[in-house]
């Protein structure tokens, strides 16, 4: 009997999982481009996280990505550790690679940089400081993008001033750290906003931030896209401001790992939207 080729398998690994697009995104890709592969949701503790890891590529599994609660704790248990995803403090890509090594990327500024290139065109990141909503994993992914397009200042506030105060050390002086009372005077002059918080988030408190300091020019970006509008941008839309939904980061942090697994670069367009939509 003819060897035939293993037929490669991805999957996203998380705790919970069931709520994740991506199986939908790549399932999509995988039949447009008529690859023979499978991506699949699952769901593993923490504790079984390390065991996991090393039994996938004996089963065929070429690579994942990474979700919460896990994308901190996989860099412990790579092997090669991209620039960024050190930079960030976490990881969302994983290649097993031939030579049995772990390969641990983050993806997701650059996603988040390709989504505003992409639906708000005419976007400079260089115009103007950034003001940008929590502290947290998201918010690191976006400060690390932000630096690197060249924004000229990141004002970061959060509920918890230390958190903010450990980014301001982590990324230098390009951050300046205001208090949440704070939160509405940071608005001035900033011609980015990106909230990264689960503020507005469906089942989530909503986001109460008063807008009003918000320039008509200011490119408006939301993290959440459940719902795919979220009040504060309808809110930020009112105003005249651009605003761009947080999807299209989902879908672009996802095209790095899906060419490195199977070989071919997906294209982020309207259909791949509808799809991940309608799943």
């Amino acid at each position: 009997m003819t060897d035939l080729p293993r037929i490669p398998l991805a999957a996203v690994i998380g705790h919970p999982i069931a709520h994740s697009r991506s199986p939908a995104l790549h399932g999509y890709w995988l039949r447009r481009y008529g690859i023979k592969g499978h991506y699949i949701p699952m769901d593993v503790a923490t504790q079984d996280l390390q065991q996991a890891l090393e039994i996938m590529p004996k089963l065929g599994f070429v690579g994942a990505n990474v979700t919460l609660p896990h994308k901190e704790a996989v860099l412990k248990l790579a092997d090669v550790i991209t620039d960024r995803a050190a930079l960030i403090g976490a990881a969302n890509t994983l290649i097993f690679r031939a030579d049995g090594r772990l390969h641990a990327d983050n993806t997701d500024g650059a996603g988040f940089i390709a989504n505003l290139r992409q639906n708000a065109p005419q976007w400079d990141p260089t115009a103007g400081p950034a003001a940008v909503f929590g502290a947290g994993g998201a918010a690191r992914a976006v400060i690390a993008a932000l630096i690197e397009v060249g924004a000229p200042e990141i004002r970061i506030v959060n509920r918890t001033r230390p958190r903010a105060e450990a980014l301001r050390s982590d990324f230098g002086a390009k951050i300046t750290v205001v208090d949440w009372v704070q939160a509405p005077n940071m608005l001035e002059g900033a011609s980015t906003v990106v909230n990264t918080t689960s503020l507005g988030m469906t089942g989530k408190s909503e986001f109460r931030v008063p807008l009003d300091a918000l320039e008509r020019t200011a490119l408006v970006t939301d993290l959440v896209y459940t719902p795919l509008k979220t009040h504060f941008l309808i809110e930020a839309e009112s105003k005249g401001c651009t605003v761009v939904d947080g999807l299209g980061m989902l879908l672009h942090q996802a095209v790095p790992g899906f060419e490195r697994w199977f070989g071919k670069r997906p294209e982020v367009d309207e259909a791949t939207r509808q799809a991940v939509l309608s799943a």
